[in-house]
């Protein structure tokens, strides 16, 4: 298994169970464990009954376990000012207020919110050295999906604008007169080497979710749920992200056969139909199923997420060398 793990689906499906349960797994064999929560409803506290924060911490009565939450709101601010002071650097002073302007009307736009996101949980693959295997809960399908897109995107934006920097500077360079020097040169020049640094960040970001990461999707019986969990799963694979599994969960339990009230009857309709649900998933996708988790009257905390961890037909073994994405 490789050293990054990924739970996606539909918003409500219980991406933070199955996490959770698969990280408690991985501690259970030994593993030193880190769950990343960037799920805005930070329910990872709520299922260890643990408040967490932005950088790793022991889950308390959890050997091998940490968790923490990434606030996206935190992040976007974050991601702002950092914005704000490489770009501050590199202008006049006559042009700061302006250009400060221009950061923040574009932090409100679509697509702020997952690049900021994006750069944080890149930064914790990136420092996740101390960790065997890193689990993330991740938001609902379709914020996550773009997360992961923007390596690709990026990294041919950020190649054009380094193309035309390029092109400036040796413009600039040419219509440079007498003995006066170059304001810019292309080996020193700052912005060159901002977009450069951005453009390796990028690279690492595309390679390790394709070498060294591993998708699973967690799906409800239901007819929506199994409708998004295929865009998802035909969305990843467009992006050369392949899922590895399906972990079904929320199935209702079925009454004894001696039960013939109208609860009863109504619970054998139930489980009829999301076993219907269950042989589409089985029958018509790629992946396999790898989990099929019964609903619980309580909570899933506790006792009960050991319980899921054990019904998780995922494989905790570490990656056996550095080049497997150990470092």
């Amino acid at each position: 298994m490789e050293k990054f793990v990924f739970f996606g689906g539909k918003g409500g499906v219980g991406k933070t169970t199955m996490s959770a349960a698969y990280a408690v797994k991985c501690a259970d064999a030994g593993l030193d464990t880190l769950i990343v929560s960037t799920d805005p409803a930070h329910s990872t506290s709520d299922v260890f009954d643990q408040r967490f924060g932005d950088e790793p911490e022991a889950v308390d009565g959890r050997t091998g376990l940490w968790a923490m939450e990434i606030d996206p709101d935190e992040e976007v601010e974050h991601h702002l000012m950092e914005t704000k002071r490489a770009l501050g650097d590199q202008v006049s002073a006559a042009m700061v207020n302006e250009i400060d302007r221009q950061i923040e009307m574009a932090h409100q736009t679509p697509g702020a919110y997952e690049a900021a996101l994006f750069d944080r949980f890149v930064d914790v693959m990136r420092s996740s050295g101390d960790f065997d295997r890193v689990v993330f809960d991740t938001s609902p399908t379709g914020g996550t999906l773009r997360l992961l897109g923007l390596p690709d995107f990026l990294e041919g934006w950020i190649d054009r604008l380094t193309r035309k920097r390029e092109r400036s500077i040796d413009l600039f360079e040419k219509a440079a007169i007498g003995n006066n020097e170059p304001r810019r040169v292309m080996d020193g020049d700052p912005i060159l080497a901002r977009l450069r640094e951005r453009k390796e960040f990028f690279e690492y970001a595309g390679e390790t979710l394709r070498e060294h990461a591993a998708f699973f999707l967690v799906v409800n019986p239901d007819e929506l749920s199994v409708r998004e969990t295929r865009r998802a799963a035909e969305g990843l694979a467009d992006r050369g992200l392949a899922v590895r599994g399906l972990a079904v969960n929320r199935l209702t339990p079925s009454p004894d056969d001696d039960e013939n009230g109208r609860g009863a009857r109504y619970l054998r309709d139930r489980v009829e139909t999301e076993r219907a649900h269950l042989r589409t998933l089985r029958e018509e996708f790629d992946q396999p199923v790898v989990a099929e988790i019964e609903t619980r009257i309580e909570e899933v905390k506790g006792d009960f997420l050991t319980e899921v961890a054990a019904e998780l037909d995922i494989d905790t073994a570490a990656p056996a060398t550095p080049e497997d994405g150990r470092t």
